[in-house]
């Protein structure tokens, strides 16, 4: 309940009239829901520094008329019920409608042309969306130990702003010492900095490292949440073509001095870049003296064959920015992710982090350091691989039984998706009609799209569900 009631002094009109009339006027305006509690007198009262009198005055005409009741030993209530003959406003009161208020927006807002969408079929009843692990199997009564503990013996460092914009310091050296283990980065703990997930680090290297009208090479099809940004930012993205190596380097232009990748796992079409194009993009950009961001956002989900090294670990005398979450490792609501910051960029990263939003949640950030400290990370993802390498073996052999040749699947045994290229130009007409959601690959196209191809997420879908979904889209 707002108290900010603007009184007039030197009005001819009364304090409690004008107590009254805007009340009266934002109940109206629905500004105050049916059975919402209002202000105690008072209250009131010592908010607007006036006589408990005169509150009294004003609510003792808003009861006598129906916008409020008072409950004995309750409080005093919006009325569920208003008054028939005020239920629409009078006096010539209208409330404001900002709908054709013409307001100029930045540069950055006009580039804000549509909204996220997650889905597009409500009534699917199997769910094949990409980038959505299994929340099933995710250790819940755990976390909420590990999240309890920390309350349980919370300081006040828990529940007040962060010592570092940067993160909380023991996550930060649990997450140094991870990424070492299991993707060769080569870091400290000074160069992690926590975000609130990996898409507010793709939002602050373009606040940092992107001008309107700079060149960056991106992968043709690639990461729209990435593009998103980076055009709202306005850059000019130079598609980079993808085939069975990675990222084809001959996209790449004298004007390109920023190049984003996902190399363990190019999104969408889910190819690894093979060691040799690896060690080609840094001698590139070595030369034009380019950043390179590094997406590593589901690496740890290899199947087959050793884990491929990321190119940070591979790099020297090159500024390679890396990005890492946890929101697709463990479970979506945990919007933590993380930066590896080259040493020259932390202090820009640091104060951007910053004036973005202070700090993320130190609680979450606490039990998730305990979470890797204690083993229970490897533990979850090394479980979790061999959950989704074989719901991946289902959706393979489901495509083969009920397509063979007219679907053909792309890129490596790895990762949370599979992409696939139908020849069947029914399939996203079936898919709606019996209630199968599909993402089409069109979207992630910066030149004109194929067609045909489609993001099959598997990770959250059970195995008989899989072989079900499929069916469906084959019949």
């Amino acid at each position: 309940m707002h108290l900010a009631t603007i009184l007039d002094r030197k009005s001819s009109t009364p304090l409690h009239s004008q107590i009254y009339e805007r009340w009266r006027n934002d109940i109206l305006a629905c500004r105050f829901r049916p059975g919402d509690r209002v202000p105690s007198t008072r209250e009131l009262a010592a908010a607007l520094s006036v006589s408990r009198n005169t509150v009294s005055q004003a609510w003792d005409q808003l009861i006598a008329e129906g916008y409020l009741d008072a409950a004995q030993g309750s409080g005093t209530f919006v009325c569920h019920e208003l008054p028939d003959r005020l239920v629409v406003p009078s006096n010539g009161f209208k409330s404001r409608s900002r709908e054709n208020t013409a307001v100029k927006l930045s540069r950055y807002g006009t580039e804000l042309t549509d909204d996220w969408r997650r889905t597009s079929n409500a009534e699917a009843t199997i769910n094949f969306l990409p980038g959505t692990p299994d929340r099933e199997h995710f250790p819940f009564s755990l976390w909420r130990r590990l999240v309890s503990r920390h309350l349980r013996h919370a300081t006040s460092e828990i529940f007040g702003y962060a010592k570092q914009a940067t993160g909380y310091e023991r996550l930060r050296s649990e997450i140094s010492a991870y990424v070492n283990r299991i993707r060769a980065v080569h870091c400290s703990p000074e160069q992690v900095i926590i975000v609130n997930g990996s898409q507010q680090g793709l939002d602050l290297c373009a606040r940092l490292l992107v001008e309107r009208g700079n060149e960056i090479a991106f992968e043709n099809p690639g990461y729209h949440g990435a593009r998103r940004v980076f055009a709202a930012h306005g850059a000019r993205l130079q598609p980079l073509a993808i085939d069975t190596s990675g990222a084809v380097l001959s996209g790449l232009t004298r004007k390109t001095r920023l190049i984003y990748v996902t190399p363990s796992h190019q999104y969408p079409t889910g190819v690894a870049m093979s060691l040799a194009r690896r060690l080609e993009l840094i001698e590139w950009a070595r030369h034009r003296n380019a950043v390179i961001i590094e997406d590593d956002y589901c690496s740890e989900y290899r199947y087959k064959g050793p884990p491929l090294p990321s190119l940070q670990g591979l790099a020297t005398g090159v500024t390679v920015v890396y990005l890492g979450t946890f929101s697709k490792v463990m479970f979506p609501g945990l919007r933590i992710g993380y930066i590896v910051s080259p040493p020259q960029l932390i202090p820009f990263f640091r104060r951007a982090k910053w004036l973005a939003d202070t700090h993320t949640s130190i609680l979450e950030q606490a039990a998730l350091a305990d979470f890797i400290r204690e083993g229970h990370m490897e533990r979850h993802i090394r479980r979790m691989r061999r959950l989704y390498g074989r719901r991946r073996q289902v959706l393979l052999g489901a495509l083969r039984n009920h397509f063979g040749e007219r679907a053909k699947v792309l890129g490596d045994d790895a990762g949370m998706h599979a992409m696939v290229r139908f020849d069947d130009r029914g399939i996203m007409q079936r898919a709606m009609r019996n209630r199968v959601e599909l993402v089409s690959a069109d979207g992630y196209y910066l030149t004109h799209p194929p067609g045909g191809e489609f993001v099959l997420g598997f990770c959250a879908v059970r195995e008989r569900a899989i072989q079900e979904g499929v069916r469906r889209l084959g019949s």
